[in-house]
């Protein structure tokens, strides 16, 4: 498996470098988003945010917009708004410096099992019955066609908020533990921090507004409200 890093500190770069070549990962490391956009095609990339030449988030939105390469935003920033624009630009994860070697290979591997569960099954007939479409409020779900209409217009959302997203309005009104979305939206060999939810959480309550209530149940989990609720 080729991993590219692009990241500018070559402490970093290189550390990461050694580290994942002991874990049996091929890596390739360049400096700068212009190298990164004109790289061959690796089979995941580890994205610095911070890059000399590019702001790391329009790199993120170039690769997204001809590649479904595995993408973990590395970030030294702390603020959230920008881990939820990474996510929202289409990075699968993120990861906040420091961090360990081990950190990030649990990451890349729960991100490649996304990817690999993603991914068309073989052998499937045309024949096969789409799942209706969900309906909240004036929001649509098309879960065959992985798109959500809000009256009009479309929302544009990330793979995993999709997903977060079918998970909560299929048991509107029911509250869902953070633990069972992790397992269901993530897999249940999830190695990264819980944060992750809250991230694709408040990046639903941003796209979606009030047209879907996100409640939090404090100490449990979340909760889409019903669209007949009082």
């Amino acid at each position: 498996m080729l991993v590219l890093i692009v990241e500018d500190d070559p402490s970093i770069a290189d550390s990461l470098r050694e580290g994942l070549t002991r874990y049996g990962y091929e890596v390739e490391w360049v400096m700068s988003g212009r190298e990164a956009l004109a790289a061959a095609p690796p089979d995941l990339i580890l994205l610095d945010l911070g890059l000399p030449d590019m702001d790391g988030l329009d790199v993120c939105r170039q690769l997204r917009a001809v590649s479904n390469v595995p993408i973990i935003v590395i970030t030294a920033r702390g603020d959230e708004v920008d881990t939820v624009a990474g996510l929202e630009v289409g990075a699968d994860d993120y990861v906040a410096k420091p961090f360990g070697v081990r950190e990030i290979v649990a990451r890349i591997r729960a991100v490649t099992r996304r990817h690999a569960g993603d991914a068309p099954a073989m052998g499937g007939t045309r024949d096969e019955v789409a799942p209706p479409p969900i309906d909240v409020g004036t929001v649509s779900i098309d879960v065959a066609a992985r798109r959500v209409r809000r009256g009009d217009g479309e929302v544009a959302l990330a793979p995993k908020e999709f997903d977060l997203l079918v998970a909560l309005t299929r048991r509107a009104g029911s509250v869902l533990t953070r633990e069972s979305l992790i397992d269901e939206v993530w897999d249940s060999h999830w190695f990264g921090s819980t944060r992750t939810l809250d991230v694709h959480v408040s990046a639903l309550r941003q796209k979606l507004g009030p047209d879907v209530v996100i409640t939090t149940v404090r100490g449990v989990g979340f909760r889409v409200e019903r669209a007949d609720a009082p």
